[in-house]
């Protein structure tokens, strides 16, 4: 008989010793979870940033930041760690920039800590207004099949024409996908991340290039 008490005793420790576990995981997914408002301080500068986490049963968390001063629009978030005390997330955008927050939960609702960008520190403080809005990653799409082929053209920049020459394929998933050579000085065959058209507006995303925008008219080749 007492034997069996106390099979029943460390049975219902080790129930109840899961039970407070999981609650502590819940407790760290609940802070985090949400869309963030705040700003990053940096020298001579604050940024607006609006960042949104979330986490659905086993998936891993996923994420998305926007930085109007920076012209990020729902970036994805990469190397997202939650813990009891805060949480970490970093930034890697099709335009070459590459950062981090790491902050830690305050009491009264706030995410706050160091903002990190090629070896630069900021502090950051962000306050969760509302249930997350995580932006979809973009996605390359199908060109019009009168897009299709091959295109050239040239720009100026700092004074230095470039020859460009493009060529545009619709892939059997659904997409588009493209080459890009840009000739300059010497040659540069550019990796292309994105693809879409939206009406009569065709964007190619070369993240190589560091431009946001260049004004360029291409013609296509017979």
């Amino acid at each position: 008989m007492i034997i069996k008490i106390c099979e029943r005793f460390r049975a219902m420790r080790l129930v109840v010793l899961f039970v407070f576990a999981s609650a502590l995981i819940c407790s760290a997914e609940d802070r985090a979870s949400g869309r963030w408002d705040g700003a990053v301080q940096i020298p001579g500068r604050e940024l607006q940033v609006v960042v949104d986490l979330a986490k659905a049963g086993d998936d891993p968390w996923h994420g998305s930041i926007t930085i109007s001063g920076l012209n990020i629009q729902g970036a994805q978030l990469v190397d997202i760690a939650v813990q009891d005390s805060g949480a970490f997330f970093g930034i890697k955008t099709s335009r070459g920039l590459e950062a981090t927050f790491k902050g830690h939960f305050g009491d009264d609702g706030t995410l706050s800590g160091d903002f990190i960008q090629a070896g630069n520190r900021g502090a950051f403080i962000l306050k969760k207004i509302g249930a997350p809005q995580v932006e979809a990653p973009l996605r390359s799409t199908l060109v019009a099949k009168e897009i299709e082929g091959e295109w050239k053209g040239e720009y100026q920049i700092f004074g230095t024409p470039r020859h460009v020459t493009l060529k545009l394929v619709n892939r059997a998933q659904n997409s588009a996908t493209a080459e890009l050579v840009v000739i300059g000085k010497k040659v540069n065959n550019l990796p292309v991340d994105l693809v879409t058209q939206e009406g009569d507006l065709i964007t190619i995303d070369s993240h190589q290039t560091g431009i946001g925008y260049v004004p360029l008219i291409l013609r296509k080749s017979k």
